[in-house]
């Protein structure tokens, strides 16, 4: 039996043995949490049911043709985990350069976590990003160690400080109205995240929290006065891929990549990443007729 099959019947079995709700009130809880964020050198971000630890890329300096990339736009490495620290779903996405790619595959493999997906997110970037997304299973605790022993073959910033302030330089109720929903905003950047996958997915015989799995992120920053730019990834089901892949073109919005983020899961969901570059208004516009084609 490989490992990763090892600790998914260890993780069912303490499922059988042990009720959730005991779980769920274990005291220990949030001292494991703790523990994660000091091994990740990072902060624990509650929400939407699971604990999140961002891991952005602010070392790198990213264009695009003439736009400088903020991190906030395209760079937000990061892990999450569900929340149970004895039992946890862990997956995470994590921003590499090239010559990074090849011992964090090694060591990832090492420490038996699991790479789901090795791709682009962008087209024509520079420096050239490689995403690896990843995921395993078992205490948290355990599993953070292992991360960290690959995060160390990268010049990730850690201790991950918190963004510098930014005044406010985009019409985030504009974009929020726009797209039909609120989001937050850092500097010139604004960011929602919309849930278009109907229903519930399931991977390894456990339920997939949706927002670590399959959010939908779009990020959106203003570049001047005339002129934005977007990126993101949608998730979708199979049926939703080529309607939205019509709006993208009808709408001059070009789509980078179309792969999948996970192995095995149910059913199999289908990741859209995309780049725009346009007035804020047209913008906007083009990524809500994309949003509405997947419903």
């Amino acid at each position: 039996m490989c490992m990763r099959s090892k600790v998914l019947a260890l993780t069912l079995l303490m499922a059988v043995i042990e009720p959730s709700s005991s779980r769920a009130a274990s005291p220990s809880g949030s001292a494991a949490w703790d523990s994660v964020a000091t091994i990740l050198q990072t902060k624990d971000v509650f929400a939407a049911g699971y604990h999140r630890f961002n891991l952005p890329r602010r070392d790198l300096t990213l264009r695009v043709g003439d736009v400088t990339v903020a991190p906030e736009l395209a760079q937000g490495g990061w892990v999450g985990f569900s929340d149970d620290p004895d039992m946890a779903m862990l997956m995470g996405d994590l921003v590499l350069t090239s010559t990074e790619l090849s011992p964090v595959l090694a060591e990832l493999a090492a420490q038996n976590l699991d790479v789901t997906a090795i791709h682009n997110h962008l087209v024509g970037e520079e420096p050239r990003l490689v995403y690896v997304h990843f995921g395993g299973h078992g205490r948290a605790v355990e599993l953070a160690r292992w991360l960290d022993r690959a995060l160390a073959l990268t010049a990730t910033p850690r201790p991950v400080a918190p963004a510098a302030s930014a005044p406010l330089a985009i019409d985030s109720a504009f974009v929020f109205t726009g797209l039909g929903r609120s989001g937050r905003t850092h500097g010139s950047v604004a960011q929602v995240s919309f849930m278009l996958v109907p229903g519930q997915v399931t991977m390894d015989g456990m339920e997939v929290t949706p927002a670590l799995g399959y959010a939908s992120p779009v990020n959106i920053q203003a570049i001047d006065a005339t002129r934005a730019v977007a990126t993101g990834d949608f998730a979708v089901t199979g049926r939703q891929v080529e309607p939205m892949l019509k709006a993208f073109a009808t709408h001059g919005i070009t789509a980078t990549a179309l792969h999948t983020h996970m192995i095995g899961e149910s059913p199999t969901l289908y990741f859209i990443h995309f780049w725009a570059a346009a007035p804020l208004a047209k913008l906007v516009a083009g990524l809500r007729a994309v949003v509405d084609a997947a419903r």
